[in-house]
């Protein structure tokens, strides 16, 4: 899959199907949104194509200007862009504004519009693959410093989870969320620990959550370890890693060996992709277009 930059992005225009979406980031060539956003827009008989963009930091409202004036519909946004996407927007959609960032843009004429889907496609995966309901749930999100991990914890604050429980291996990425969830959600349950916290009290409090989440990049590397010890996993836990590529992570290997439910997070790619395209196209369904495209 060839990878542009925003100053090569005219190259991209000289097929047959002209470069109109695509995802931005750094690195960005390992990402699998090409090779499922295509496929739906040939259904959808759209003649464009989708591709992938390197962004340096710093030059995200840059890249937006150029992307607008190539007569660009769109573009996804992966890390570590998605905070200074959201301020390179000029209006932003409630979802994207409480997250705190942008995963989807949208190129009006008036305005670049933002929005965030990562919360969406989180709860449609988990409710697909994991058969589990976030209302009255109680989750335990590894790693919750990140954008992922972030957007995960607001998501399941605003569907109504009773309890969360937010671990990060720097405790103070953590509490800014853990402040604004508590303000915005006073009834939910939001609890703080370190990711080298003893195991006695990570398995406690693993023990009184149902939905466990790995939103670290621990997992990314063939040696990587689990973010939490064997002893935290239960036969009673739904357990969901955000991490695709490896499918089976240290993470995920834990939790079957001890009775676990398990997934990995494609379908979480899947359905957040899916509800980008609706943004750009209103009406339509890829679902399984894009489906077929991840293989």
């Amino acid at each position: 899959m060839p990878v542009y930059r925003p100053e090569t992005l005219e190259e991209a225009n000289a097929g047959d199907k002209p470069a109109r979406l695509a995802v931005i980031g750094h690195p960005v060539g390992h990402s699998a949104s090409p090779r499922m956003h295509q496929p739906a827009l040939d259904e959808a008989g759209i003649d464009a194509s989708y591709i992938a963009v390197e962004v340096d930091p710093g030059t995200v409202a840059q890249t937006f200007a150029r992307m607008r004036e190539l007569g660009f519909i769109g573009c996804n946004v992966t890390v570590p862009h998605k905070f200074e996407a959201l301020a390179a927007c000029d209006e932003i959609e409630d979802a994207a504004r409480e997250l705190g960032a942008v995963n989807t843009v949208r190129f009006d004429d008036d305005a670049i519009r933002g929005t965030n889907t990562d919360g969406y496609g989180f709860e449609q995966a988990i409710r697909e693959d994991l058969e589990f309901e976030l209302s009255d749930a109680a989750v335990f999100i590894a790693g919750a410093g990140g954008g992922a991990g972030g957007a995960i914890a607001t998501h399941c604050a605003c569907s109504g989870v009773a309890r969360i429980v937010l671990s990060n291996r720097t405790i103070s990425k953590i509490e800014e969320l853990a402040t604004k969830i508590r303000r915005l959600h006073p009834d939910v349950d939001l609890i703080t620990c370190g990711a080298d916290a003893p195991a006695e009290v990570l398995q406690e409090l693993t023990g009184s959550c149902s939905l466990l989440v790995n939103t670290s990049s621990l997992g990314l590397k063939a040696d990587d370890p689990s973010p939490l010890p064997a002893g935290c996993f239960f036969p009673r836990h739904a357990v969901f890693d955000s991490i695709y590529q490896p499918p089976r992570t240290s993470f995920l290997i834990a939790a079957e060996q001890a009775g676990a439910r398990t997934a990995n997070g494609k379908g979480m790619l899947l359905h957040q992709g899916v509800a980008a395209f609706r943004y750009w196209f209103p009406g339509t369904d890829p679902t399984e277009a894009m489906r077929a495209g991840l293989g």
